[in-house]
């Protein structure tokens, strides 16, 4: 975490776009947080809570009552709840990461419980948080995933982020470790582009 003098706490917000909300965890979305962080296959590529730690529900618990919201107050960046607008639940978690404030660079990282993958809300999701952390003065923002974990390089290829390049043995798995993909989004990509991922652009309210 940022403890930098120049670290700043980014506004507390809520993101909405076509299908989705992006709020803050609440103690109702500690069961649907254990379970999504649970699966195997999310495991196999996200070693939380760290490498070779079985994830517990006292995890959830602690990152919805404070991991999450202290990233915020910390500087570090900030959590959103991937809420469907049309069930309202909980379906995944994404987020500002390793932001470096100096260099206006942050990195999203994101997660999909099982019940909502294969329907494109993670793509969604992170056009939401990219451009609203291009419209709040980032310079670089970054995706890193796993070079085997396809499906979280399609999210950031359909969110218009580009492939850098890779970096080696770079994040420590729960068995080995594996080289990291790297892409990228600048607010001159955007310029170019004025074509919106699917979700469009999102919609952003002051948290109460």
């Amino acid at each position: 975490m940022s403890t930098s003098r120049h670290a700043r706490m980014l506004p507390s917000v809520i993101l909405e776009t076509e299908r989705l909300r992006l709020r803050a965890f609440v103690e109702a979305d500690i069961d649907d947080v254990y379970a999504g962080c649970t699966d195997a296959e999310l495991q196999q590529w996200i070693p939380i809570p760290r490498p070779g730690v079985r994830y517990t529900r006292q995890d959830a618990e602690q990152w919805c009552r404070q991991i999450a919201p202290g990233m915020r107050t910390g500087g570090e960046g900030q959590q959103w709840a991937v809420v469907e607008r049309g069930s309202g639940r909980l379906i995944g978690s994404i987020g500002l990461v390793r932001t470096l404030w100096p260099a206006m660079n942050t990195e999203v990282g994101y997660w999909v419980a099982p019940w909502g993958r294969g329907r494109g809300y993670a793509t969604e999701a992170a056009v939401a948080v990219s451009r609203w952390a291009i419209d709040q003065g980032f310079l670089r923002v970054e995706i890193k995933a796993a070079t085997g974990n396809t499906g979280s390089r399609r999210v950031a290829e359909g969110a218009g982020f580009t492939l850098e390049g890779v970096e080696r043995s770079a994040m420590p798995l729960h068995e080995g470790r594996t080289d990291l993909a790297v892409y990228s989004l600048l607010p001159s990509d955007l310029a170019r582009s004025r074509t919106p991922a699917r979700g469009g652009a999102p919609r952003a309210d002051a948290a109460p």
